[in-house]
């Protein structure tokens, strides 16, 4: 009995990892999808989101609802602002180009955090008082809890968005096709541009969920979390928002499971060894579609 309850604590672990995971990963997918870029600085933003609920819940002293309100919103403003500065200018340009701005924007984040607070990890009390919930001999601490909930809150909310609102169905053309989107009125850098604050904003979630977790903030807080959600996104199918939910989970399981019973060290490439496993027997990832191009 105590091994099958040590399996659930350690898949209740891998859910709310994977969950953080998720929420990344769909900011990832979300502007390959329609912008057909990777942000590589998606990773930082988590970081800035961090960053920011400290600053306004310790230094502000605002009250957590308020902070994490406001985090959001700074993390979809510069969102936004990176998709203007950095991004709007190369959506034409080779995909190198891409990746090197792609990686400066990353260092810029990081350099101008480390300027600002410093390297010296500082530490975060949680935010998050929701009492743990017991199952039988299995606890489930309030964190776990409140990140599965929110997560699936943030799910449905995004799909219900791109499903039914104006704004998803431009979305959705302009992912299809960009040309024909703006033949047909729709303002393809405005879509963008919501693109890049959405997934930003989940971003920011993300961020407030992992730094309630860890309680420890330092400038490159989001650098391997941000590798591991573009993993995931990769692994579900980069472009399909169900295919990065479930990414995601399935990633957080893995790892939690690789620390658990096999090794701390190894997994970390147990859980890159999966998406190469993965891409080795379905290249369009577990949810993404294959396309045929014609040459």
């Amino acid at each position: 009995m105590s091994l099958i309850n040590s399996i659930f604590e350690q898949l209740l672990n891998g859910l709310r990892t994977g969950s953080i995971y998720a929420l990344i990963a769909l900011g990832y997918t979300m502007v390959y999808g329609i912008a057909k870029m990777i942000n590589f600085a998606h990773g930082d933003i988590i970081m800035v989101g961090a960053y920011s609920l400290y600053v306004f819940t310790v230094l502000l002293g605002l009250h957590p609802v308020i902070a994490v309100i406001l985090t959001i919103v700074v993390c979809s403003v510069l969102g936004i602002v990176i998709e203007k500065v950095a991004y709007k200018p190369l959506r034409n340009a080779p995909s190198l180009a891409v990746l090197i701005t792609a990686i400066g924007m990353s260092y810029l984040l990081q350099n101008v955090a480390l300027l600002i607070f410093k390297a010296t990890p500082i530490p975060f009390a949680s935010i998050i008082s929701v009492p743990s919930l017991r199952l039988g001999s299995v606890t489930i601490s309030g964190i776990t809890i409140v990140t599965l909930v929110v997560t699936t809150i943030s799910m449905i909310a995004l799909t219900s968005f791109i499903n039914n609102t104006k704004t998803g169905r431009a979305m959705r053309a302009v992912s299809e096709d960009k040309g024909a989107a703006e033949l047909m009125g729709i303002n393809v850098n405005k879509t963008i541009s919501i693109t890049f604050a959405i997934g930003s904003g989940l971003a920011a979630v993300a961020g407030i969920l992992f730094i309630c977790q860890y309680q420890s903030l330092q400038p490159t807080l989001g650098a391997l979390p941000g590798i591991k959600a573009f993993v995931a996104a990769v692994l579900g199918g980069i472009g399909s928002i169900p295919g990065a939910m479930l990414g995601g989970i399935i990633l957080g399981i893995i790892e939690s499971l690789s620390k658990a019973y096999i090794s701390t060290q190894l997994s970390d490439a147990i859980v890159f060894s999966t998406l190469v496993i993965v891409l080795l027997a379905r290249p369009s990832g577990l949810l993404g579609k294959m396309k045929i191009e014609k040459v």
